[in-house]
């Protein structure tokens, strides 16, 4: 349901800033609805040996092929194994499907010998079957955002484009059921670190095939009486809006050394529902707390509260395409308004960093270029060049976002930042995370509220987003000079030069501001100290293989 949320603070306390955003927060809604659902009384306290976990937003499928979302990424590798794991404390690469590989001296050939693995069927994982997942993500009938994350193997982006029908041109083979051959279309250290992500998890092409058109979405091979999988547990419930549960596999290869009976997974867009759930001892791990709460935590439990370091950076995408956001001047008004370190500090409170780059500091051996972090002379200066003098003529803006209460908050306080220093008047609105994400897709807003976490640990997981054919783009916003740069530095070998070039492309991208970089996020959320083993990497893994509970 689409519906407009603009909130207006009482005039007395929009004299002083800060003082509204203190009110604000601490009025922070306790409502729980049947959407937010919070798992039923007792869920977690009955020893039944399952961790239970809130996800956030309603996953929008299971299918590691189309789903983007931070709540798909913390289930789906409970389900599907990778090809290559990580040491969660020294993220070294660790055997996976693939129990070794070799990597050639110039970096563009990988073969992995893959182990003898099962499906949750009893079939044998063979190379072929990742081959044939991997085509299937690469088909246009499919519409896969991370497409063109496989434009790193040689040919996929010819086949995925359609300039070529014939996929053997693609750098796939497989001497043998148990060897993988990858070929690359340029060096690229980070790829044993993507094959983490959720695209490359293999899939069964052919039980898909059994339920209906494997090549297209909406197929229901995910449902729990379809699915197929290949990770340490596997799906047992799924009723949407309420919880998904999955329970230990016998036909995992490491299946001795799982050591939970299962994991229950709760969707909930409240950070109070899921914050009194927890209290109650109904879950072991909230997606987050709520920021009226991190006091409380913070001097009376502090061995349940976290703040983990997370790759991930909060922004607005803005819709390039239509008026008055195809005005660049307008978009880099609206950025330099904003007060970030009133965000970071006043409002959130957990370590998070003003961001006036869109690569995180915090990705090795790359420093994103300088840019300021607030200038309202300059936003004035540049509103007025955009043909709205103190926003004289300018129609309203819309905020769109979905149902997070730290996005609601973060939205309001923009909102009220750019009323009260420009002039401009923007409403708010909400929707669920699955209709936000329709809407993105399709281009169907003005300003997006979001966020993207790290794949891996290299600028090119930023910045390849801004790419004219990136699938998760969704600005409108293309740049063939941009595009030049990432491709150069693709083609570089020298780490150095490679930086420069990222670098530049970064530039160019912030001058032109398809989006409105907010803050470097951390991870801030809740665990019950009973929960052993849980060790996120910086881009939120979680390798469930690892984490028990206590006796």
């Amino acid at each position: 349901m689409r519906y407009s949320a603009a909130l207006h603070l009482p005039a007395a306390i929009l004299r002083v800033l800060s003082c509204a955003f203190l009110c604000l927060f601490a009025a922070i809604l306790t409502s729980c609805s049947k959407r937010d659902a919070a798992p039923a009384a007792g869920a977690a306290a009955k020893p039944d040996g399952f961790v239970h976990v809130s996800v956030g937003s309603e996953p929008t499928d299971l299918d590691p092929h189309v789903v983007t979302s931070l709540s798909e990424a913390r289930i789906l590798p409970a389900l599907f194994e990778a090809l290559v794991n990580f040491d969660p404390d020294t993220l070294a690469p660790t055997p996976g499907l693939a129990e070794r590989w070799e990597v050639a001296d110039d970096g563009l050939t990988y073969t992995f010998h893959l182990r003898a693995a099962q499906w949750s069927n009893g079939e044998p994982i063979t190379a072929q079957d990742i081959v044939d997942s991997w085509r299937r993500i690469l088909t246009p009938s499919l519409g896969a955002d991370y497409a063109y994350f496989f434009y790193l193997i040689r040919g996929a982006e010819d086949f995925h484009k359609g300039r070529t029908k014939d996929f053997s041109q693609v750098g796939l083979a497989t001497p043998d059921a148990r060897t993988l051959v990858v070929a690359l279309t340029h060096p690229a250290p980070y790829f044993l670190q993507i094959l983490l992500n959720s695209p490359w998890r293999p899939v069964n092409v052919r039980a898909i095939a059994k339920v209906g058109d494997a090549y297209a979405r909406g197929t229901r091979w995910t449902r729990p009486e379809n699915i197929v999988t290949s990770g340490p547990f596997r799906l047992r419930e799924w009723t949407p809006h309420q919880h998904i549960r999955v329970e230990k596999s016998p036909t995992y290869w490491d299946a001795a050394n799982v050591k939970l009976a299962g994991v229950a997974f709760y969707p909930t867009d409240s950070v109070d529902a899921e914050e009194r759930a927890f209290r109650a001892g109904q879950l072991h791990a909230t997606y987050s707390v709520s920021l009226s709460k991190l006091a409380t935590y913070r001097r009376d439990q502090p061995a349940s509260l976290r703040m983990d370091d997370y790759v991930n950076t909060f922004l607005f995408r803005l819709n390039t395409r239509k008026a008055p956001l195809d005005n660049p001047a307008l978009r880099r008004a609206l950025s330099l308004a904003i007060d970030r370190g009133i965000i970071t500090e006043k409002i959130l409170k957990g370590g998070q960093k003003p961001a006036a780059s869109f690569t995180p500091p915090n990705i090795p051996g790359y420093t994103p270029p300088a840019r300021p972090l607030r200038d309202l002379e300059a936003a004035r200066r540049l509103l007025a060049e955009a043909g709205y003098p103190e926003s004289k003529g300018l129609p309203p803006l819309e905020i769109l976002y979905n149902n997070s209460e730290i996005n609601r908050i973060v939205a309001e306080a923009i909102q009220e930042m750019w009323r009260r220093d420009l002039g401009v008047t923007a409403t708010l609105v909400n929707q669920e995370y699955k209709v936000v994400f329709a809407n993105r897709r399709t281009g169907n807003y003005q300003i997006l509220l979001g966020d993207w976490v790290a794949d891996y640990l290299d600028p090119t997981t930023f910045l390849d987003l801004w790419r004219s054919d990136s699938g998760n783009n969704h600005t409108g916003w293309g740049s063939a000079d941009y595009d030049a740069l990432m491709d150069r530095a693709n083609r570089t070998a020298d780490p150095a030069r490679r930086t420069e070039l990222l670098r530049q492309a970064e530039a160019l991208m912030l001058d032109a501001a398809p989006i409105i970089p907010i803050y470097f996020n951390t991870h801030v959320y809740l665990l019950s100290p009973s929960v052993r083993g849980w060790k996120p990497s910086p881009m939120d893994h979680i390798d469930y293989r690892h984490v028990s509970l206590a006796p």
